[in-house]
């Protein structure tokens, strides 16, 4: 399988897992084989068993189940799923005790630590990835190749409900289209995140948008709307660059487009950001976790190459492990 197909493969299993959970209230999916690098948990002593269960960020989610196809090929017995609740449900779901990884688009809430501390329930933050946050148009839009923040405020903030209603109500240059938004729910990180950085408050957002914890059914909003504009991680994107454009971010220096380089260094701002997973300290205590824990954090660069996401630079991948090990010695 190469490592475009395996990505696909990831972003396919994430999808379903949406689809489940919005129809189900909530399910999960396994990830099985191609290969990947050895680690010493996954290799050394008997073959393991048992299951490792994670959920969380849809931003997330392809990484983690690279993550477990890769493992797959070491220990094919430890059962490893992965699904989407977005950020916040992740978070619930991990203070509650019910999974073993929480993955997450931005850092633990204070409240949701509290709750974690409430259930005995030890983690500390693991970045994994960077990410470079995409505001998308459609392919017909041939006017808003470029937005200032400014702009983006204009059409999202909570004032703009029922009033920034046509592209040209965001600025005179541009046609009287409908604009149409298209955006996460209030459950996913990308959503705290975005309305944090452009709208200046947490949460804080215009309410008649079409709203998802899915991404791809942002993608199929987008894509069929002239006026459509939705935002979400950047391996989305990639993954649907036939069905849509993104748009360049003018933060006060400059339009920059988003992409690996201009994440890493800094220049797509405000909207790069870190991508985290939460392990749990009780879950590292049964060796399948641990084993997958040592593989998912040994290979990281491979596993953000294989889903094409965008790696950690040679200092980010150091505190990773670095914390990574210190969450170990709590386990014992």
């Amino acid at each position: 399988m190469t490592s475009g197909q395996r990505r696909l493969s990831a972003v396919a299993t994430a999808a379903i897992v949406v689809a489940l959970s919005a129809a189900c209230g909530g399910t999960n999916t396994s990830a099985n084989p191609p290969a990947g690098e050895n680690s010493a948990a996954a290799t050394q002593g008997s073959e393991l068993s048992g299951s490792v269960k994670i959920d969380g960020s849809s931003t997330v989610a392809p990484l983690s189940t690279a993550a477990a196809e890769l493992f797959a090929e070491q220990q094919p017995k430890v059962n490893v799923t992965v699904a989407t609740s977005g950020t916040g449900g992740g978070f619930e779901k991990f203070c509650n005790g019910e999974t073993d990884i929480s993955d997450a688009s931005r850092p633990i809430k204070d409240e949701e630590k509290a709750a974690c501390d409430a259930k005995g329930i030890t983690t500390a933050q693991l970045p994994v990835a960077v990410d470079a946050l995409t505001v998308v148009v459609n392919k017909e839009n041939t006017w808003a190749k470029c937005l200032t923040t400014d702009q983006l405020k204009k059409m999202w903030e909570p004032a703009a409900e029922g009033k920034v209603m046509s592209w040209k109500d965001v600025d005179p240059s541009f046609p009287d289209e409908p604009l149409k938004l298209f955006g996460p729910g209030s459950d996913s990180g990308t959503f705290d995140y975005f309305t944090d950085e452009i709208n200046g408050e947490e949460g804080a957002t215009r309410k008649d948008y079409s709203p998802s914890e899915d991404d791809n059914i942002i993608v199929q909003g987008v894509s069929g709307s002239k006026g459509g504009l939705g935002y979400f991680g950047y391996t989305y994107y990639e993954e649907n660059a036939d069905k849509l454009n993104a748009v360049q971010i003018d933060s006060g220096d400059g339009c920059v487009a988003p992409s690996k380089e201009t994440a890493q260094d800094g220049s797509y701002t405000p909207l790069a950001r870190q991508i985290f997973i939460y392990p749990s300290v009780e879950a590292l205590k049964r060796p399948e976790v641990a084993a997958f824990l040592d593989f998912y954090v040994a290979n990281i660069g491979k596993i953000a190459e294989d889903a094409q996401y965008i790696p950690l630079n040679s200092t980010q991948e150091a505190e990773l492990k670095s914390a990574y090990e210190q969450l170990k010695s709590q386990a014992g």
